[in-house]
């Protein structure tokens, strides 16, 4: 191999090495998304001594109306143990979870129901739980969602219907010009 062709070699080889370092330049500088653990769902996610809460949520109709608790409760403690969740206005509910297991509050033949939901559909509720085994406490936002969508409309606590004054819609007035 000649000195030119040896110079374009390494030419060559020095532009490949820049493209590479500026198509990979972006993993470098920006943090990588599958490092970060977030809430893929509509609810949200709270770790808190034993338990972890996924997907909790709240749905209700309104603010003043009452609510169901709505998500998985995992517990990785090898006894049983209650959580409870206070909502607004001194509402409050407790679900138990059996030791290294879960309980499915959506299917619970015993709903997790607060009587004050404490926001309005499509905000956030903020609920204090807590957990009996660690003896832990913190405040989490809840989203709070109505019937909007189908799949949430049979977990409406009852007397959380929305009144024909929240579910009707407008008729437009005709107005006559003279």
């Amino acid at each position: 191999m000649n000195r030119g062709q040896r110079g374009k070699l390494a030419m060559a080889t020095a532009a490949l090495a820049i493209g590479l370092l500026t198509v990979t330049g972006c993993g470098y500088i920006n943090p990588q998304q599958t490092s970060e653990q977030y809430s893929a769902s509509d609810g949200t996610r709270e770790d808190l001594g034993p338990l972890q809460l996924r997907n909790f949520m709240i749905v209700s109709t309104g603010e003043d109306k009452p609510g169901r608790v709505v998500g998985a409760v995992y517990n990785s403690s090898s006894s049983d143990v209650k959580l409870t969740i206070n909502g607004a206005r001194g509402s409050q509910t407790q679900v138990s979870v059996k030791q290294n297991s879960y309980t499915l509050l959506n299917e619970s033949t015993d709903p997790a129901i607060l009587s004050t939901t404490g926001a309005i559909p499509g905000s956030l509720s903020e609920v204090t739980i807590s957990e009996d085994g660690t003896n832990q406490t913190a405040k989490v936002k809840v989203p709070v969602l109505d019937a909007t969508l189908p799949e949430y409309k049979e977990y409406l606590p009852e007397g959380s219907e929305p009144t024909p004054s929240e579910t009707a819609t407008p008729t437009p007035t005709s107005s006559e010009s003279h």
